[in-house]
């Protein structure tokens, strides 16, 4: 078995970032509405995390082209 490298190492880190970045994404989006009713916000506060959310899967889906595309035989 081969002895990973840091550069494998650093890879899978960024790997895992984006997996985490997705998931509290996903939370975000789906309690969002009971976030805005729990904390007594206006309704433009859930379209905030709505933004945020979407914001977190843009900038997971852009990391995790670049990874891919690191990966790529040249």
């Amino acid at each position: 078995m081969a002895v990973p490298t840091d550069t494998d190492r650093a890879f899978a880190r960024s790997g895992r970032i984006v997996a985490v970045v997705i998931a509290a994404g996903g939370l975000l989006a789906l309690f969002a509405p009971w976030l805005t009713i729990t904390l007594g916000l206006p309704a433009r506060y859930e379209m905030l995390f709505y933004f945020a959310a979407l914001g977190a899967f843009v900038w997971a889906l852009v990391v995790a082209v670049r990874m891919w595309r690191a990966r790529q035989p040249r």
